[in-house]
């Protein structure tokens, strides 16, 4: 991915403006998200393909020497050892071009994301007040 990028409209158009050789590995990244998730709603956010599933999901994109994953910080720590021979930062992986993707790997984190998102919804849910109806009726 480059600075001056053009807008893109889903994720097939970021696809299909990518190098050759780089298409077939996004592909994939794009399937192993959708195998983790899938009921979630592809867009593109940040000029990048991105998945939604009660909130954001995850993020991904080509780079000249890997494909960046953007898991937000909990899918990287909680998969720590096993993401020891890559390059991580606090919300972030590089996968190298130049070596196989470790696809189930990605399915599981995209997985533990999937159980945040819902936990955090039904927290949510959880504490939201009960309507004025409810209240009403049980004081009488």
């Amino acid at each position: 991915m480059q600075k001056d990028t053009p807008a893109f409209a889903n994720i097939d158009a970021y696809i299909a403006l990518q190098p050759d050789a780089v298409r077939p590995l996004l592909q994939q990244f794009r399937e192993a998200i959708r195998k983790g998730a899938p009921e979630a709603q592809e867009t593109i956010s940040y000029q990048m393909p991105a998945f939604k599933f009660h909130g954001m999901l995850v993020y991904f994109a080509a780079w000249k020497n890997h494909i960046g994953f953007y898991p937000v910080s909990s899918g990287v720590s909680a998969f720590k050892e096993q993401l020891e021979p890559y390059k991580i930062a606090k919300g972030t992986i590089q996968f190298p071009l130049d070596k196989p993707l470790p696809l189930a790997l990605i399915t599981k984190i995209v997985q533990f994301r999937v159980k945040e998102n819902l936990d955090k919804e039904a927290q949510k849910n959880a504490a939201k007040p009960k309507s004025v109806k409810t209240a009403r009726s049980k004081n009488g």
